[in-house]
């Protein structure tokens, strides 16, 4: 019996809600208006998908998949509960909670090292977008707010571009779009 490869679900769910924060967060958007509509896709599609997607890894034996998308379900959980719970927090706490999730990134990214390149970049790009992001919380400056947002855009364009070519490889039965 084959079971279906959850890495795309898994992949446009993380890419989906990492774009439209990313957007947000470069400043193409105002936050106040657009934010509950961010939030509500991080919980529905960024956490649903991504937690599913890590759930049907797990029978497939890909402990990688399963606790990265576990993780970054959670992440989008927390995030999106966090940003309901307290629209107007201390900057500080979302910083070190980014930064947080900047050195758990790069953990998970030694992991991708044995894996492709595309999903090698994913992890990087994301490490340094949660970095910039966490420091600018940290040190208030908006500038590095701004640049983390175009480094997560980057990194969703990236997570993207590994979903499509994982079906579009399958469904073709050979390598047409490079990973």
């Amino acid at each position: 019996m084959k079971f279906a490869n959850p890495a795309p679900l898994g992949l446009f769910g993380f890419a989906t809600c990492t774009w439209l924060l990313s957007m947000l967060n470069a400043g193409w958007f105002p936050l106040v208006q657009s934010l509950p509509l961010m939030m509500a896709m991080a919980f529905a599609f960024g956490g649903v998908a991504q937690f599913i997607a890590g759930l049907l890894e797990y029978p497939r034996g890909n402990t990688f998949g399963f606790v990265a998308f576990c993780s970054y379900g959670c992440f989008w959980f927390g995030f999106a509960l966090y940003i309901e719970a307290l629209p107007h927090g201390p900057l500080e706490y979302q910083g070190a909670f980014l930064v947080v999730w900047a050195v758990l990134t790069a953990c998970l990214g030694l992991a991708t090292l044995k894996l492709n390149l595309c999903l090698q970049l994913v992890f990087l790009t994301l490490t340094v977008a949660f970095l910039l992001l966490g420091l600018s919380h940290l040190l208030h400056m908006d500038s590095l707010h701004t640049l983390g947002g175009y480094v997560g855009m980057v990194t969703a364009l990236l997570a993207a571009y590994q979903a499509t070519a994982e079906v579009v490889n399958e469904v073709n039965d050979k390598i047409v779009m490079p990973i």
